[in-house]
């Protein structure tokens, strides 16, 4: 049993909270005060403890850096009317984090582990939440192997860490992506069900060749026939066809989004047919060129809902219609934002008052 009221603080000499302008926050620039660590060694979590944020020391034989053996979460705080700090869906975060280190022979993070240093690291960092629209503080959670061994096996020790910065709108605009057909993200049995650093980047040669066509992201296809379409990027996709909500199940390639998850329940509870199923490109483009796609987007942490703009695919782009006049995506977001933030009441236990 870990007691977790054992977490000693070592507060900064010098907060950088002065560094932060709420009205021009660059994503993943700039970090918080503060940050969690606790370490794995003889088959427990000890040494629990808060520390100001700097660089750590690591052996150049790290089992992660030759082997990756590393997961992660994302996650966000946002403040309410009344000053409150509110996290959105943590426990969901902290068991993805667990089914994410099943899967690459990481040590289990206790739940009460992973909520108590939330918890007291957001208390302690949080003037850093933002207030300002559209803002919030991205908190990062991640485990990683701590072994001095280049040998291929899993690792013995490990270190779980948890960082915060605070964040503006992901993307400022619509998003243009394109339907990768020839490289692969995720196959059945490997890895894409799981946040394992491995998995991004080995996505990122691809994206960037999209990117220098004008593109800003994929769309992921099956890696057997590349015939359906699975994910964009660091985000679930969602597909509004004539009125029904379409998107692709959740599988051994697929991530389990929680956003996802939070869409697909609000859409249901107002009555809109929602539909998860495999979903051919054939099916996305013939929707495209009928005129019948009226809304796409994807659906994450960090951007919580992003329009698609643009999708290209082989050598044919299609235009969808202007986001400012969607209706289903936009009143999905603004119901997530009014939950979130303590402006409508929350049904479904998914806020945490910190």
């Amino acid at each position: 049993m870990i007691d977790t009221a054992t977490i000693r603080i070592e507060k900064t000499a010098q907060s950088r909270i002065n560094e932060l302008d709420e009205t021009n926050i660059p994503f993943g620039q700039l970090y918080s005060d503060h940050m969690f660590m606790a370490d794995y060694v003889d088959g427990e979590w000890k040494d629990l403890r808060i520390a100001p944020y700097q660089n750590i020391s690591i052996s150049p034989a790290n089992t992660t850096l030759h082997y990756a053996i590393t997961i992660f979460e994302g996650l966000k705080a946002y403040r309410n009317e009344a000053g409150e700090i509110i996290i959105f869906r943590p426990q969901a975060n902290a068991q993805r984090l667990n089914i994410s280190a099943e899967r690459m022979c990481i040590p289990e993070v206790p739940e009460d582990l992973f909520m108590d240093a939330l918890t007291e690291l957001i208390k302690l960092d949080s003037s850093w939440v933002p207030s300002a629209p559209n803002t919030s503080l991205y908190i990062r959670p991640f485990v990683f192997g701590t072994d001095e061994y280049i040998g291929i096996r899993p690792s013995q020790n490990f270190r779980f860490m948890i960082i915060t910065c605070p964040v503006g709108a992901y993307y400022s605009k619509p998003v243009n992506v394109k339907i990768e057909t020839k490289f692969s993200r995720a196959f059945e049995g490997g890895t894409g069900f799981a946040k394992a650093g491995g998995n991004y980047a080995a996505s990122l040669y691809p994206a960037r060749l999209a990117q220098q066509q004008g593109f800003d992201q994929l769309i992921w296809t099956d890696g057997k026939t590349h015939e359906y379409v699975e994910e964009s990027g660091t985000m679930n996709l969602v597909f509004i066809i004539d009125g029904k909500l379409m998107t692709a199940p959740t599988s051994g390639t697929i991530l389990k989004g929680i956003t996802r998850d939070s869409v697909l329940t609000i859409a249901k509870e107002w009555g809109i047919e929602v539909i998860e199923k495999p979903l051919a490109v054939k099916e996305i483009v013939e929707a495209a060129k009928a005129g019948r796609l009226q809304e796409a987007f994807g659906v994450g942490t960090a951007a919580t809902i992003a329009p698609i703009g643009k999708i290209g695919f082989e050598d044919e782009t299609f235009e969808l219609p202007s986001p400012e006049n969607w209706t289903i995506s936009k009143r999905i977001l603004d119901e997530l934002n009014a939950i979130r933030t303590g402006k409508k009441e929350d049904t479904h236990g998914w806020t945490y008052k910190v």
